[in-house]
């Protein structure tokens, strides 16, 4: 059996496995590897502190494909920030280097969608509720990336999980969608399906493998957790975002339940660099916020990215084939007898 979806065939890859945008996490290394592997690899761009040092990174992950014409993709989010990127520029530099797909999210993307679907390239946005994804859908991107409330980072304010956005996003979208949060394994991929979904999105469950350029500190505290292991911040700004728990994002609650709506009050304990650090630097899980998805829960492990990939892949395609033996005919089994 082999799991080949729409999904698939728009963006010529081999398995329906997406590995979406990170900050300071989705480096041409992580990237290029999904991609070796037959999934879609995706850097970020406004992880790159300038349109050129993108260039770079897109050039450098070029270098690692397998052969040349093996996709891979650059994120582009728009979030709320007091200083916004040149996005303009950034989309110059993905026009430039001849991008086959772009990742977007936040934000009203209408502007960015029109410029790169002119360009030729195919667009998955990423949406948190269905009223986004038809907008999404008008607008004439290529494939949705539908969500739900387990995910890391910001997953909106509607609070909707995967086990109903799923089959809503089956009721009301036309184009393929791919189903994102707290996805890791070959049973949500075939669970996914099932709902609707032509392919998977995962952030988190790529921070634990060998090839994300992240410290193993980080790594060891996403195997250690469960889905216990996260919390949100920012709600008061209206900017939640899922992230580790820890003593951190527990001092942004308080400063937040104090100083509600003010950036100005929490802006030394989210800012980006105190991230960076921990990921690149330290590999202290504590003393900075980061994203983190509850699939947490579900990470046992820090595989290879083909190992994983072949392993969630395999997984799925067992779980399909199982199926009939589970569904046995009315009957079959004798009711039980109360001794009552």
């Amino acid at each position: 059996m082999v799991l080949h979806t729409r999904v698939c065939d728009i963006l010529n890859i081999t398995h329906p496995v997406i590995q979406g945008g990170m900050h300071f996490v989705a480096y041409s290394s992580l990237s290029a590897a999904v991609s070796n592997a037959g999934g879609l690899g995706i850097i970020t761009a406004l992880t790159q502190p300038s349109p050129e040092h993108l260039r770079a990174e897109i050039q450098k992950l070029k270098a690692l494909l397998r052969t040349p014409n093996v996709p891979f993709g650059v994120n582009m989010t728009l979030l709320p920030t007091l200083a916004p990127p040149n996005y303009d520029a950034y989309l110059d530099v993905i026009i430039e280097e001849r991008v086959p797909v772009v990742e977007t999210a936040g934000g009203n993307p209408s502007a960015i969608i029109k410029r790169l679907k002119s360009a030729g390239i195919t667009v998955i946005h990423k949406c948190v509720n269905i009223k986004h994804a038809l907008t999404a859908e008008r607008l004439g991107v290529d494939i949705i990336a539908m969500d739900g409330f387990e995910c890391a980072g910001h997953p909106g304010d509607d609070d909707i999980p995967n086990m109903i956005l799923l089959p809503r996003a089956k009721e009301a979208l036309k184009i393929p969608f791919i189903a994102s949060g707290g996805i890791g394994t070959g049973s949500q991929l075939a669970a996914c399906l099932a709902l609707g979904a032509e392919g998977i999105n995962m952030g988190t469950r790529f921070m634990a493998t060998r090839e994300a350029p992240i410290h193993d500190g980080i790594k060891s505290a996403l195997v250690s957790g469960t889905e216990l292991s996260t919390t949100h911040v920012m709600k008061s700004l209206k900017n939640t975002e899922r992230v580790y728990k820890n003593s951190a994002s527990k001092q942004v609650q308080e400063l937040e339940a104090k100083h509600p709506g003010d950036i100005n009050a929490i802006r030394h304990l989210v800012r980006g660099e105190n991230y960076r650090r921990s990921f690149q630097e330290t590999g202290n899980a504590d003393d900075s916020v980061w994203s983190a998805g509850m699939v947490m829960g579900l990470i046992h492990d820090v595989p290879t990215v083909a190992v994983l990939i072949e392993r969630i892949v395999a997984d799925a395609e067992n779980v399909i084939q199982a199926l009939p033996t589970r569904v046995v005919a009315s009957g079959a089994y004798p009711t039980p007898t109360s001794k009552l």
